[in-house]
C-alpha cells in the first residue's frame, strides 16, 4: 500500500482529533480540496510550502480508504497531485510523525520514510 501524505501544523491536528475529522487548513477550504502528496511529492512539498515553518506534523492517509472523493489532479509542473474533495475521516489515518525543522532550516524526515 502506497500512502500519501498531508503535512499539518500540529495545533491545526490536534484540533481535528478532538473533532474526529479533519476539514482541511485554510488553503484547503479556499481551494474546496485537502492538498496531499505522495511520498514521492511531500518533500517538494515541504520546501517549497512550508520552508522554515516549525511545529508540523506528517500525516500518512491510506488511499484506499478515501473513496471516489480522492482525485489525482494536475498541479506542479503537471504532476498529478492526490487532492480530496470531502473531510478527511480519521480512519483514513494510518501514522502521524513529527516533521521538525533542522538547523538547516530544511525539515528532517524520518529515516524510515520512503
Amino acid at each position: 500500500m502506497d500512502l500519501i501524505y498531508k503535512i499539518v501544523p500540529k495545533d491545526l491536528w490536534e484540533e481535528a482529533e478532538a473533532r474526529g475529522v479533519f476539514a482541511g487548513a485554510p488553503v484547503d477550504v479556499a481551494d474546496g480540496f485537502i492538498h496531499l502528496s505522495t511520498a514521492a511529492q511531500v518533500r517538494g512539498t515541504a520546501a517549497r510550502h512550508f520552508a522554515g515553518e516549525d511545529g508540523l506534523l506528517l500525516v500518512g492517509v491510506d488511499p484506499q480508504r478515501l473513496g471516489a472523493a480522492l482525485r489525482y489532479e494536475p498541479s506542479r509542473g503537471g504532476a498529478l497531485f492526490p487532492h480530496l474533495y470531502a473531510a478527511l475521516n480519521l480512519d483514513a489515518v494510518v501514522s502521524v510523525t513529527a516533521l521538525p525543522l533542522g538547523p538547516d532550516g530544511l525539515h528532517h524526515f524520518d529515516p524510515s520514510f520512503p
